[in-house]
């Protein structure tokens, strides 16, 4: 538990082929259904200030409470998704906290001296996100997401859709 962020609700995978990312977590680590979406649609994004069109997929599974991010970046625009996927590899990129509340926290962490690497929305102004620069740590970036709209709600099926989960229908595509 972080006393600025609260609890650590979901990690997110940078893959490079998503698709390969699914199948072990869903065969491997019996970890699943995944809900597969092809091509998010964003709202907006910007890396450090600067629009970026960012074309990417994602997967979203939960395994207990804690829910497992995979994200494939599918074009060349900047982004700290690729920033890790070249220094590091593929592997877990993010630990995301969530909130009702987004703007407090985002002024929160912002006050404590955090620096917005990338941040986005989706779904409208109820579905921002920020991803926080955490140089010093090795490898894992801080996200905060908005949890209050629609956004909040599909992540509550998709958490439902584990707690029973015996392996039929593995994959969901979504849109």
């Amino acid at each position: 538990m972080s006393a600025l962020f609260g609890k650590v609700c979901q990690n997110g995978y940078v893959v490079r082929d998503i698709a390969s990312a699914m199948k072990f977590w869903t065969e491997v680590l019996r970890v699943g259904p995944f809900y597969y979406v092809p091509s998010v649609k964003v709202d907006w994004f910007r890396y450090r200030g600067v629009e970026s069109p960012v074309e990417m997929s994602i997967a979203l599974a939960n395994s207990g409470d804690l829910q497992i991010e995979l994200i494939q970046q599918r074009n060349d625009s900047p982004s700290m998704y690729l920033d890790f996927l070249r220094d590091h590899g593929e592997g877990l990129q993010h630990m995301s906290y969530w909130s009702t509340d987004y703007q407090a926290l985002y002024d929160r962490a912002i006050a404590a001296g955090f620096k917005v690497g990338h941040e986005g929305q989706i779904g409208g102004p109820q579905g921002r996100f920020a991803y926080f620069e955490t140089a010093g740590h090795a490898g894992t970036v801080i996200e905060i997401s908005d949890i209050s709209g629609t956004k909040g709600r599909f992540f509550e099926r998709v958490k439902a859709a584990a707690a029973n989960w015996d392996g039929a229908d593995p994959v969901r595509t979504v849109g």
